[in-house]
């Protein structure tokens, strides 16, 4: 089986995070393929330079996390793009009216469904959503 990785663990990952220890447990704990999106590629930087513009993190810092992240992306996971009916996946998720979904987690859990993948995020609202959707959640 193959694990998605949502931001939330992304950024656990590669930066200083309440949550790093229980990303790198998460991953240890896991003999699976690594996905990541490069919608999720888009979102990692995003927090990163959020932090910085917030001084929460050091442009030199935010760098060496970019580069830490390319070179994991490219030797340790499968890299998947967004395609056209992710979108349209997306909307269906959203207009089923009975998980509230954010559009980029609808987004990411279509990605997922598509790749085949299970998800592990660590954000319990999406986790909730993408179980109701028929998604397996890979403890994390």
């Amino acid at each position: 089986m193959s694990a998605y990785l949502d931001v939330s663990v992304i950024v656990a990952l590669f930066a200083v995070d309440p949550l790093s220890d229980r990303a790198d447990k998460a991953l240890r704990g896991l003999n699976d393929t690594l996905v990541v999106s490069d919608l999720a590629a888009a979102e990692f930087s995003a927090v990163m330079a959020r932090r910085v513009r917030t001084r929460d993190l050091r442009a030199s810092e935010a760098r060496i996390a970019f580069a830490n992240f390319d070179l994991w992306c490219g030797s340790q996971t499968r890299l998947v793009e967004i395609e056209g009916g992710d979108a349209a996946r997306a909307t269906n998720f959203i207009r089923r009216l009975d998980v509230p979904l954010r559009t980029p987690d609808a987004l990411h859990i279509a990605i997922a469904q598509r790749s085949g993948c299970a998800l592990l995020t660590f954000d319990r609202p999406m986790a909730h959503a993408a179980r109701a959707i028929g998604i397996e959640i890979v403890k994390g």
